[in-house]
């Protein structure tokens, strides 16, 4: 098997029509498009896109934003966490551990991360030792967010 690599994405014509193949494409990545039609975005911009790829197809990716402390809602003690958003394999390429090693990217800056899954990856996402995170309405509003723990850090206790 091939060494996978997660490597952070390029904001650039060729990456957003990679995009297209993947089912989670939408206004996130519509912004980036007109962003480079507008030349507001170089190749070189941050993009908070990281992807496998196997041979020159993008075969898996995620979007991770570090959010700062001061909007932590999840975490104890408060502090910089991670979203995880729109983690996904190419159909063709489930079941080869693209997701998990996408995952352990992740967990590798040794941060919360907070993820919104998708229906039916609730399996996944606990295999890879996420939790549900106690519900609130007003901070949830319908979503049901999974977090991670790094190693030091609890949930937050909103009963006190």
């Amino acid at each position: 098997m091939q060494e996978v690599k997660v490597e952070r994405l390029l904001i650039n014509y060729k990456t957003l029509e990679e995009f297209k193949r993947f089912k989670e494409y939408g206004n996130q990545e519509l912004s980036m498009l007109e962003d480079l039609e507008s030349n507001i975005v170089e190749n070189n911009s941050e993009s908070p896109f990281y992807g496998i790829y196997y041979g020159d197809t993008l075969v898996a990716r995620m979007s991770l934003y570090k959010v700062n402390k001061k909007y932590d809602a999840y975490f104890e003690p408060p502090q910089d966490y991670l979203e995880l958003w729109k983690l996904e394999v190419l159909p063709h390429y489930r079941n080869k551990k693209y997701g998990k090693e996408l995952v352990d990217f992740a967990k590798s800056f040794n941060l919360p991360i907070k993820t919104n899954p998708r229906i039916n990856s609730h399996g996944f996402w606990e295999r890879m030792g996420f939790q549900k995170a106690k519900y609130e309405m007003e901070r949830d509003l319908g979503e049901n967010p999974l977090i991670w723990l790094p190693q030091g850090v609890k949930e937050q206790n909103h009963s006190e």
